[in-house]
């Protein structure tokens, strides 16, 4: 197979998983077996961005609650997955040990395509990281998720507040960072300064995402991907959309 024609097969698997879309909006009987299917059965059809969505908060919900089900983590499942990968969910996270997607929604191996970087910074290798995820894995949603008491966050209203030094390769997060920071209106209470930063981050690498990725905004124009953004309450383990 050429490079030309993995990417003819790769666009077709992303039409396919979009038609599934729409034959569910109008009521239609789901269709059979997609290349985007999103469980080991092999006749399970596409979840959509929405459904994908409400699988991820209720997920969160179980977790938040502490009536997590740990799903596929079985050797039966693993073993399924040999033959190939169908997420439903892209989580772009922050690198904090705190925040793993995995268990903060609940959901267990094959599930979720997870990329983490400090502050979620959109760098070429992130971006090309979800590219892949839309165009050849066929996943219908993108969750942009920052938390709280973000260390990234945080160093970078240190340099912006109080000129700050950060050595090494820390200075590139925080020149990501920076503009949302400065976009943030100006609050005493140190907390809650903090807290508006992180969404203001989450919010802005998702449309930056989009804006950024041909791939990523022609998905969200026409084959019903969606990009979202949220946050994550430690102290809870709440997940909130913003």
């Amino acid at each position: 197979m050429t490079n030309t024609d993995r990417v003819e097969l790769s666009r077709r698997s992303l039409l396919g998983a979009s038609a599934g879309v729409a034959a569910l909006a109008a009521g239609a009987a789901p269709a059979a077996a997609t290349p985007g299917r999103r469980t080991n059965d092999p006749q399970a059809t596409p979840l959509t961005a929405d459904q994908a969505l409400r699988k991820l908060l209720a997920g969160n919900a179980r977790f938040v609650a502490g009536e997590q089900r740990h799903p596929h983590e079985s050797l039966d499942w693993r073993q399924s997955l040999v033959a190939g990968q169908h997420p439903f969910a892209v989580v772009l996270g922050c690198a904090d040990s705190r925040v793993s997607p995995e268990l903060v929604f609940d959901e267990g191996l094959g599930d979720l395509f997870v990329i983490r970087a400090a502050g979620e910074v959109l760098d070429t290798a992130v971006i090309g990281s979800i590219e892949y995820a839309v165009e050849h894995l066929s996943v219908p949603l993108v969750v942009v998720l920052g938390h709280e008491s973000c260390g990234a966050v945080g160093a970078t209203i240190d340099v912006v507040q109080h000129g700050t030094a950060v050595s090494g390769d820390i200075s590139t997060l925080v020149r990501a960072i920076e503009p949302a920071v400065r976009a943030t209106p100006p609050n005493p209470d140190a907390p809650e300064f903090l807290a508006a930063c992180v969404a203001e981050q989450a919010r802005r690498a998702a449309k930056y995402l989009q804006e950024r990725s041909n791939i990523v905004s022609d998905a969200v124009a026409h084959h019903g991907v969606r990009v979202v953004s949220a946050t994550y309450e430690l102290r809870t383990g709440a997940v909130t959309r913003l």
